[in-house]
């Protein structure tokens, strides 16, 4: 018999960024909080709904990656647009303003609905693109990262559903559109056949397949590697930064501008222009542009050479803050980093420790991303109650400067060794 051949592999391009469009919903949600906050909300309970969306979304992508090769990219992907889309439909029908069902329907349920999807277009994609796999993989996130803006926009500006539908139905209609979206790009979530390779692609041998053979290494054992938990903390350090900024961007150029002589109105425009355009698309740029960029200078290279920079422009920024010209500067390229984690951590857990089993130890690596939540956010709040917003900005960057050398020392870990000496 004929072997079938294979699907064309842009249709998988195709189909992650529908779904990382709809999974990006998780960052519109500021959209939302000023018509809660105006039937009575407090600001606490806007946050609380966001970050246990958060938390929902990194906690299940951890019992998503085991079920992956289980059920399989397909049926996982149907079962988050489900998800996704039911707890958003939910919010509308029966949740209205109430902040607990709301925090059930969207917190909890939309929140797990991400994290239940999330893995699968990253972990598809870099089977069918070996040759490209920081390219395909910062397409799929960059996706995540732009799908915000559009739902803001559609929510607001572009299409005005909260103005004219108001926010239950607003709810729904995006409950509706994300579970089509998901379910849609889902239909080009399956696995290249075994052994399928890019016409004229030889795979480079490396410790994850030259020691583990094809399915690399499982989850317990890469959990064991010091080079786990030099990515690890590396991870953590520039997202913490990261989020520290994205939290303070607003805030602290208003402060410092006023400090150099603008005008509260001048300050409050260009703090918010900074954010809003320079750092919000230099973040979706970044995810595609660091993925390709390291498919030529390789993964340890470019995450060595994207949080050096990071660290160096975050202990800078204090001063770049007291200028219009160079806070935009400034925000462009904290916010150009801090996309490209995204795109350069999952492709670097690939590199280390298999492509194969990506989608079961990326989670984990994934988990960074909370614990950076945590603690970037508060100590910049800390510091700011402390009147002293520099010096959280300080210790981030000097942070993301011994991230770049926990990278340098990460070696390809090999059978050979106890896990617990690799």
């Amino acid at each position: 018999m004929a072997r079938t051949k294979p699907m064309n592999r842009w249709l998988v391009v195709i189909g992650a960024i529908l779904i990382q469009l709809s999974l990006g919903a998780i960052y519109a949600w500021s959209v939302f909080t000023p018509a809660l906050k105006a039937v009575g909300w407090s600001k606490i309970q806007t946050q609380v709904v966001f970050a246990v969306g958060l938390a929902c979304f990194a906690l299940i992508m951890v019992w998503a990656g085991k079920k992956l090769p289980i059920w399989g990219p397909r049926t996982l992907t149907v079962i988050s647009g489900v998800v996704l889309g039911a707890g958003y439909i939910l919010a509308g029908l029966f949740g209205g303003t109430n902040f607990w069902l709301i925090l059930l329907c969207i917190g909890v349920i939309g929140g797990s609905g991400i994290g239940i999807g999330y893995v699968v277009p990253i972990a598809v994609g870099m089977r069918w693109f070996p040759d490209k796999k920081g390219m395909i993989t910062g397409l799929a996130v960059a996706g995540f990262g732009f799908g915000a803006m559009g739902w803001v926009k559609l929510a607001g500006s572009w299409a005005h559903l909260l103005a004219t539908f108001g926010l239950s139905t607003t709810f729904v209609l995006y409950g509706i559109a994300f579970t089509v979206l998901v379910i849609s790009g889902g239909l080009w979530m399956v696995y290249p056949p075994d052994g399928w390779l890019p016409p004229g692609y030889t795979p480079p041998e490396t410790a994850a397949t030259s020691t583990k053979g094809k399915q690399g290494f499982t989850s317990g054992e890469m959990l064991r590697t010091r080079q786990f938990h030099a990515i690890f903390l590396t991870f953590t350090f520039s997202a913490g930064a990261g989020l520290m900024s994205i939290g303070l961007m607003k805030l602290y150029p208003m402060e410092a501008l006023q400090g150099a002589g603008y005008s509260a109105v001048e300050a409050s425009a260009i703090a918010g222009t900074a954010m809003a355009v320079f750092f919000s698309l230099a973040n979706g740029i970044g995810r595609i542009a660091w993925g390709m960029m390291s498919d030529l200078m390789g993964r340890k290279a470019a995450i060595i050479i994207m949080t050096a920079t990071q660290g160096i422009c975050v202990i800078g920024f204090p001063t770049m803050a007291t200028n219009e010209l160079i806070l935009y500067v400034g925000a462009t390229f904290i916010g150009f980093n801090f996309g490209g984690n995204f795109a350069l951590f999952p492709t670097m857990t690939a590199d280390t420790f298999g492509a194969h089993t990506v989608g079961q130890n990326y989670p984990f690596v994934f988990l960074a991303y909370g614990v950076g939540g945590i603690f970037g956010p508060i100590l910049g709040g800390l510091l700011g109650d402390m009147d002293n917003f520099p010096m959280a900005f300080t210790i981030c960057g000097v942070l993301c400067l011994v991230g770049a050398v926990l990278t340098y020392t990460v070696h390809p870990p090999h059978q050979k060794q106890s896990p617990n000496n690799t």
